[in-house]
């Protein structure tokens, strides 16, 4: 039986790499220590329901903020992922079989929570035939049924063996946000997100405001990672053009020594230039800062994504 608390056996694919040493973390990256009855609140819901977020498995900076809020980021699909990406602190392995019961456990943390804004991630799934697009579609309605004033954003894997029914599924069960991350400048995808390609996941956004032009898309990047500032703004500019509307840029930090090296760490006055840059690119939506990830604050990010298309539109 495996022990995901133990790194060798949480990230077997990673044991043969050699160790990264990681580097003291600036005054900027420290958070403190989760702690609170808000906190211990959400945790309690989550463990009842039998729930994984993506705050732990990821290790997050901010979950400590966020879960004191009662905001938590429900990651489905079971905790073990198909991919083995560098940068990732998800356990990697083969994966039980879906939980046909999971849709309606979220929905109903999700009502005990009183979410306004629900973000609902996954593992990738590349043994199942549909990679989850079903899975997550029951999901979306589950929680519509339950808590129908809360918003609904998704963070999907990339289906990249998948038909494209895959996509049409999730588009069809009318999420409020679909996000699907690019995670890094496409020169470093061999090292980074090897069993990814960076155009089809372009694509994979694209095609999602050609199913339907009115559901907001995002997608973020993380930096340090060893891109370059003029590879950030092309990314930028891939995004623009496929219509993506909310740009997300947070800082990489390495989970453990066997993980991706952190590159350096970038500067809150560059995260305040990417940022600028953005705006001026004509994103809806930028969260560019040191700690931003793609769940942080999502909730408020939502209203002020509205809000932005109905000025756009001239409707506020």
């Amino acid at each position: 039986m495996r022990d995901l608390k133990i790194p060798a056996e949480r990230h077997p694919e990673k044991a043969r790499r050699p160790d990264q040493a990681q580097p003291k973390k600036p005054s900027w990256i420290r958070v403190k220590a989760p702690v609170g009855e808000g906190y211990k609140a959400t945790a309690k819901i989550m463990r009842e329901h039998k729930l994984v977020t993506v705050c732990e498995e990821a290790g997050c900076p901010n979950v400590g903020e966020c879960w004191s809020q009662g905001h938590a980021t429900m990651m489905i699909m079971g905790e073990i992922c198909t991919r083995g990406c560098t940068f990732c602190n998800v356990a990697t392995g083969r994966p039980d079989a879906l939980d046909v019961f999971e849709p309606g456990r979220v929905a109903d943390a999700v009502q005990k929570l009183g979410l306004n804004h629900v973000v609902i991630t996954s593992v990738d799934r590349d043994d199942v035939t549909d990679g989850g697009a079903e899975h997550f579609a029951q999901t979306i309605r589950a929680v519509r049924k339950r808590a129908p004033g809360t918003t609904i954003e998704i963070l999907t894997p990339d289906f990249i063996r998948c038909g494209p029914e895959a996509l049409e599924t999730v588009v069809a069960a009318k999420p409020d946000v679909f996000n699907h991350n690019l995670e890094t400048v496409p020169g470093l995808y061999p090292e980074v997100r090897p069993g990814a390609r960076y155009f089809h996941s372009l694509r994979l956004l694209q095609r999602v405001k050609e199913l339907d032009p009115t559901m907001f898309t995002k997608s973020g990047i993380m930096v340090g990672l060893g891109e370059d500032r003029q590879a950030v703004l092309q990314v930028m500019d891939d995004m623009r053009a496929a219509d993506i509307d909310f740009l997300t840029i947070g800082q990489y930090l390495q989970p453990t020594a066997k993980h991706h090296a952190v590159d350096r760490f970038v500067t809150p006055e560059e995260f305040a230039g990417y940022e600028k840059a953005a705006w001026g690119k004509g994103f809806l939506m930028v969260s560019a800062t040191p700690l931003t990830r793609s769940s942080y604050h999502a909730g408020d990010d939502f209203a002020r994504l509205r809000n932005a298309r109905l000025r756009k539109l001239g409707l506020a």
